[in-house]
């Protein structure tokens, strides 16, 4: 007897504690201002709205705003990745920044060789490198541009074609400069050697 009455007010127990056990849930909102909000009221009641808390990674994943989740999309970023590649000593992050395309296995050894030394030097500075001047030591003396036919490029419209690495040698003050080559494909900056 004892058992049928435990068997009949287990349901009804398992009931009212699934019921407090949601009545105590924390709800996380956002108010109108912007603010974090903790409550156990629905957001609603406080004219807030819901905000779930951002889903933990799995597995060996980056999250979304780093740049092994998406390709530089401006020459800042790909800027901003070289430098911290370069600061933290990692040839995996520049060699992420390449265009990889059409290199050979022993073109690709060696390009990881050259990235390798340039992560190991120490940065000064990153420079552009834009096209160079011929249009001016190509023109004649009194002689302008529209003369020769050529229309001159605006300076708003020089675009760079390179990066230039400043840094300095291992363990020294000796000057190091290397050219990358830059690319824009699939909508992103890439770099070359």
């Amino acid at each position: 007897m004892n058992r049928l009455f435990f068997l009949l007010l287990l349901p009804l127990w398992s009931a009212t504690s699934a019921a407090h056990a949601q009545s105590t849930r924390l709800n996380r909102c956002t108010d109108a201002q912007g603010q974090s909000v903790y409550t156990d009221r629905p957001c609603d009641s406080l004219g807030a709205r819901s905000r779930l808390p951002p889903p933990a990674p799995t597995g060996n994943t980056m999250p979304r705003d780093t740049l092994g989740a998406r390709c530089p999309r401006r020459l800042s970023e790909l800027v901003e990745a070289l430098r911290t590649g370069i600061v933290s000593n990692d040839v995996n992050r520049l060699s992420s920044l390449y265009l990889w395309s059409a290199v050979s296995d022993a073109g690709a050894q060696r390009i990881l060789g050259q990235l390798e030394s340039l992560a190991r030097r120490p940065l000064v500075d990153v420079v552009p490198v834009y096209p160079s001047q011929a249009l001016a030591s190509s023109q004649e003396e009194g002689q302008s541009p529209a003369a020769q036919g050529s229309d001159p490029e605006s300076p708003a419209a020089r675009h760079p074609i390179g990066l230039r690495l400043e840094q300095t040698l291992p363990g020294s003050a000796s000057r190091a400069s290397t050219v990358l080559g830059l690319r824009r494909q699939y909508g992103c900056f890439w770099i070359t050697l």
